[in-house]
Formats: C-alpha cells, sequence, structure tokens
C-alpha cells in the first residue's frame, strides 16, 4: 500500500522504500521522497530526493553522472505517476536524510534540474 503524505503547504510527498537503487560510481543511493504539488521556478516540479552516505567521497563528476542516471532510469519512467507532465524535475542527492528546505550547514548535497524532452532528462542550470 502506498502511503501519500500531504502537508500543510499543499505538497505531496511519496516517502522512498529505502530498496537500493544502481548508479554508474556504484555508491549506496536510496530514495528519501518524491515532492510534487509544489511549483518551482519553471511551474509544475517533481523533486525526487534521494539519499548518498559517501557523497562526500565522490567527486562532483561523478556526483553529476549518478544524477543524470537516476534521472533518467528512475526518475522519467515515473513521472506520470505523479500526474500531468511537469515543467522541471529536480535530483537530489546528500549524504543523509533530511527535511525538504530546511538550511544544514554540515550538509553534502548536490542539486540539478531537467526537463524530459522525448522522454530523455536534458541537464539545465538550476
Amino acid at each position: 500500500m502506498t502511503v501519500i503524505l500531504v502537508q500543510e503547504d499543499g505538497a505531496q510527498v511519496l516517502p522512498g522504500d529505502g530498496a537500493p537503487l544502481d548508479v554508474p560510481s556504484g555508491q549506496a543511493v536510496t530514495l528519501q521522497e518524491v515532492i510534487w504539488n509544489v511549483p518551482g521556478a519553471q511551474g509544475l516540479t517533481l523533486r525526487f530526493r534521494f539519499v548518498a552516505p559517501d557523497l562526500a567521497a565522490l567527486d562532483i563528476e561523478a556526483a553529476l553522472a549518478d544524477m543524470q542516471a537516476l534521472c533518467e532510469t528512475y526518475a522519467a519512467p515515473r513521472v506520470t505517476d505523479f500526474g500531468p507532465q511537469p515543467n522541471q524535475i529536480i535530483i537530489s542527492l546528500a549524504d543523509a536524510a533530511r527535511p525538504f528546505g530546511e538550511a544544514d550547514p554540515d550538509a553534502v548535497q548536490y542539486f540539478e534540474a531537467y526537463r524530459l524532452e522525448n522522454g530523455a532528462c536534458i541537464w539545465e542550470i538550476y
């Protein structure tokens, strides 16, 4: 049974299931949550938030390759599960699960934005 949480601001949140995901770097990655129904700068946005405990040991190029792969192999195939086609997909990787929108100066986090074009994730400047 899938439990979708609805927050006070109208955001809908689907918690991750803890299943490990394959990424090019081979690091351990799991889905923390998917957030939608909160408009981003480009309109309708789906946010896929992933946790990678060893993220600090990874160089930025490897993290970017992992985020591209997560967009293409995980997020893009699931977009229709969350309603209308979003204008933007945000992929985030963090070294630990943290509440959405809360700052943490000790956090290691990367965020990238993508648009879907013919089923492919096209990187956009975030």
